[in-house]
């Protein structure tokens, strides 16, 4: 499934979503076709559907690398 479609299912579909954004359903009909939710609405997405940013932008949103390595005392 791609992103746009799994945004649009977690929030209960394009009609509800461009409700509760204040768009027009045309304007997810264009984000499904270009597949790519605009970088003015991730966060926004994020925090009404619990996706995270790197999933919904991965290209604005990477993930950021975590450090397991310990630090080395100096001998």
């Amino acid at each position: 499934m791609q992103i746009v479609d799994r945004v649009i299912e977690a929030y209960g579909g394009a009609a509800a979503l461009a409700r509760r954004l204040g768009i027009s359903r045309n304007a997810i009909s264009d984000w499904r076709s270009k597949q790519r939710v605009p970088v003015e609405r991730v966060l926004e997405i994020e925090r009404l559907t619990g996706i995270p940013r790197h999933e919904i932008r991965p290209d604005i949103y990477p993930i950021e690398p975590t450090s397991h390595a310990q630090p080395t005392e100096a001998a």
